[in-house]
Parts: C-alpha cells; sequence; structure tokens
C-alpha cells in the first residue's frame, strides 16, 4: 500500500495520533477507539440544539451563493474527470487526478489502496467522529470510447457525465467551498471515490475500503449525478448477472433452419418476461443489454442478456433467480445450444426508516433550499454500508436526462442546480457535525 504523506504526528500534533486506512502496516495503530460521542455538552437543552440547528438551515441561501460563486471550478473538474477513461478495474488515471485535486483542496493523506481506491481527510477540530464521503470512479465505457464532454449554455453534455464524473466534481469542489464558508468541522470526512463500483465491479472497491479500514465509519453521503432532490434512505434487494447462449462445437451448420445463438436466446427473453413478477413488495426485472453475432450473414456463435432483478423482498430475488435458472435449462436442452446463467451480483434490502434523524435532517435542508425531498428505494453503493448498519443517504447533485436524440453513452446535466446541490451537501455535513442525525437527538 502507498502512503504520500508523512505520519500525522508530523502533520497534526493537536489531535489523536492515527494512520490512514489505507497505510503500510509501518504506521501507528489507530487510537480513535472511543465510541462516537454527541457533538455537544451534556446539558444542552433541547431548545438550544434545535435553535442552532435552524441557524444552520437558516444559512443555506448563503452557501447556495457562495457555491454558484465556484461554478467554472465545478465545470472544469466535471469536464476534466469525465474526460479521463476509467473503465471498471482501470481507474488508476483518473484517481490519481482526483487524488492530485483532494491535495490541493488541503486534505491530507491523500492515497490510493490495492484496487486503486483514492482517499483524502478533512481533519476535524476533534475527530470523535467520521463521516464518509463517497462516490464511483468508474464509468461505464470503454479506453476507447470518445469521451470529449462539451459545456453547453446550460447544460453539460458528454458520456456518463451523470454517472458519476458530475458526482466526483462535487466532491472535489466541496473542500473548497467549505474553506470560502470558513467552515471548521469538529468531525473528520473522508473524501472517497471508489473503484471497481459498477457491473461486475459490485462494489468491490468501497467493500474493501470498508472491510479494510481501521477508521469507524460513524455517517455515509453517498454521492450520486442525478437527480437533485432524491434522499434515498434504504436500499432495494439487487440481483444482477448475465445469461450467454453458445453454439456447441458439434454445431450442425448446414442444417436446414440453423439459427444460431440469437434465436434461442429470443426464447429465453420471451420466457422471462413471462415471469410474475409481484407490484407488492414492489419488484422489477430489468433486461439492461443484449449482445451477439459480427455481421448480418453469419450465424451468431454467442449471445449474451445482461439483465438486473430488483426487489424489496430477499425471498422474492430468491424465486426469481430459481425461476431464471429452469428456463435456461429448458431452454438449452430443447434448442440443442449450452446455456449458461452467471448471478454475479447480489445485494440485501436494507436501510433507514424515513423517521430516522439523518433523514430528517435530509429533508429539513433540502426543503430549506426549495426542493421536494424524494425517498424511494435505490440500488445505490449506499448498500454496502447499509450492510455494516452504518446510517447512511444517497444525494443527487443536479438534473439530468439521456435524450433520444444523444449516442448511447452520451448524458445531459444541467449546470444551474449544480450549486443547490453543493449547498446541500455542505448544509446536511453541518447537521451531521453537530449530533443533529444521531439518533439521541
Amino acid at each position: 500500500m502507498l502512503l504520500l504523506l508523512p505520519p500525522v504526528e508530523e502533520r497534526i500534533p493537536a489531535r489523536p495520533l492515527w494512520t490512514p486506512p489505507w497505510a503500510d502496516h509501518r504506521g501507528k495503530p489507530f487510537r480513535l477507539d472511543e465510541p462516537s460521542p454527541t457533538c455537544y455538552e451534556e446539558g444542552d437543552s433541547e431548545e438550544r440544539l434545535m435553535k442552532t440547528l435552524e441557524e444552520i438551515l437558516a444559512g443555506l441561501p448563503r452557501i447556495r451563493a457562495a457555491a454558484d460563486g465556484l461554478r467554472d471550478m465545478m465545470l472544469a473538474n466535471l469536464v476534466m474527470i469525465g474526460e479521463i477513461p476509467a473503465p471498471t478495474g482501470g481507474e488508476q488515471a483518473r484517481v490519481d487526478f482526483l487524488l492530485q485535486r483532494f491535495t490541493e483542496d488541503g486534505l491530507e493523506h491523500c492515497s490510493f489502496d490495492e484496487l486503486h481506491n483514492g482517499a483524502g481527510l478533512l481533519a476535524g477540530t476533534e475527530g470523535q467522529r467520521n463521516i464518509l464521503l463517497l462516490a464511483y470512479a468508474d464509468a461505464a465505457v470503454s479506453d476507447d470510447t470518445d469521451q470529449t464532454v462539451e459545456v453547453e449554455t446550460d447544460r453539460v453534455v458528454g458520456p456518463f457525465v451523470v454517472d458519476n464524473s458530475i458526482a466526483l466534481a462535487a466532491l472535489v469542489t466541496l473542500p473548497t467551498l467549505l474553506d470560502r464558508l470558513q467552515v471548521r468541522l469538529r468531525s473528520n470526512v473522508l473524501f472517497l471515490a471508489a473503484a471497481r463500483s459498477l457491473g461486475r465491479g459490485n462494489l468491490e472497491g468501497l467493500k474493501f475500503f470498508l472491510t479494510n479500514s481501521r477508521v469507524p465509519v460513524h455517517f455515509g453521503l453517498c454521492v450520486e449525478g442525478v437527480q437533485l432532490g432524491r434522499l434515498n434512505c434504504a436500499c432495494l434487494g439487487m440481483l444482477r448477472g448475465e445469461i450467454v447462449c453458445r453454439l456447441p462445437d458439434d454445431y450442425n451448420w448446414a442444417q436446414h433452419g440453423a439459427t444460431g445463438s440469437i434465436i434461442p436466446m429470443n426464447d429465453v427473453i420471451t420466457r422471462i418476461n413471462r415471469i410474475a413478477v409481484p407490484k407488492r413488495p414492489y419488484t422489477s426485472l430489468v433486461l439492461g443489454s443484449i449482445h451477439g453475432g459480427i455481421s448480418h450473414y453469419n450465424i451468431a456463435r454467442q449471445t449474451t442478456l445482461g439483465f438486473e432483478v430488483r426487489s424489496e423482498a430477499a425471498d422474492i430475488l430468491h424465486q426469481v433467480q430459481q425461476q431464471m435458472k429452469d428456463i435456461v435449462e429448458e431452454v438449452s436442452s430443447q434448442a440443442g445450444v449450452v446455456i449458461t446463467a452467471d448471478f454475479f451480483a447480489r445485494r440485501e434490502p436494507g436501510g433507514l426508516d424515513p423517521a430516522h434523524p439523518l433523514v430528517r435532517c435530509g429533508r429539513s435542508v433540502l426543503t430549506q433550499l426549495g426542493l421536494q425531498p424524494m425517498i424511494y428505494l435505490t440500488t445505490s453503493g449506499m448498500s454496502a454500508l447499509v450492510d455494516r448498519k452504518i446510517p447512511a443517504l444517497t444525494l443527487g447533485v443536479t438534473t439530468g436526462e439521456r435524450l433520444g436524440r444523444l449516442d448511447e453513452f452520451d448524458e445531459a446535466c444541467a449546470i444551474e442546480p449544480m450549486a443547490t446541490g453543493l449547498a446541500q451537501l455542505a448544509g446536511i455535513l453541518l447537521a451531521l457535525d453537530g449530533g443533529y442525525a444521531d439518533e439521541s437527538a
């Protein structure tokens, strides 16, 4: 592992000594092992706490104005991040750039681990609790895709700028906003660009970070590009995989009516569409991608179907998985081809109740900023935090869309709402730092 900065005792001697979780074994052991205290003195009245929270909410217009003054920086970060290729498992160049930005922002211990998660620390004055602020580092495009990002009058257009370049841009712009506001948090904030998150990555980078971290995470904020106003506090269960149809080695190419791999896959899709998916508990089955063949006149040797099943209930996921296995076996035996199903990612449902203090804080901040909070179940990286019982939210930075006239990979996001997106992150951080999201608050 690589530690880019000197030991913490040489940099911030007033704080308890600790080594970031991505440091090597020669660092001093982490000593921040006390339970997280509330961020106010014992005996403070509820009235005083409420007044202080009201002061945070009242200051949000000033925070938004300051964020709007950073528009050019935000857009510059977005363009530079978005144009660096970062396919899942190949995020190194993008993470290196993010670490450079973290260092320029004044974050400490800007380093990466074995999976190339990039992280930096905004040290608090007390450091007795840790807030994790994270976004995906990877994008669902290959190295050879044209990743030009265009800034127009009112929007930014480019390959996957919504998912998730804009969130990364917010991550590296937020420390400057806090500095402009002269905000000094008592809590530590860990900024994390998580590698290997999408597709077969299945949040591997984030899970690795949480598993190997010696720093206890008390709260998490997952930043997504869109939509501004989302306030996800709970996760859907999810099952992701691929079905592959291949022609066997002894396939009779000269046989009349030989159809290759596409027609059997069509049969699989037809049968999957007949699976009875319940509306309650909410369940959906998404057939997201299909690839097969190389030309109009060649019989396709292999066809691949990508899918994702989402549900509020874990047992429904298990039932659908079994039905899909049955379909694959039946069609494979009837069509004389080899069909396999690979279920490579599974996440369990769970999360916070909408009445949790963290969710209430989020609602208050969004409402004060003129947003209508949208509380719904998500499949975001928050699920890795939920698995570890870490209270967390998923938030959006701006509004965006995929227009039919754009290329398959291109997305568009609005510029004007970005300041509000940054202001909500700052506001919720202030509320967390003040102890207003604690279950005892």
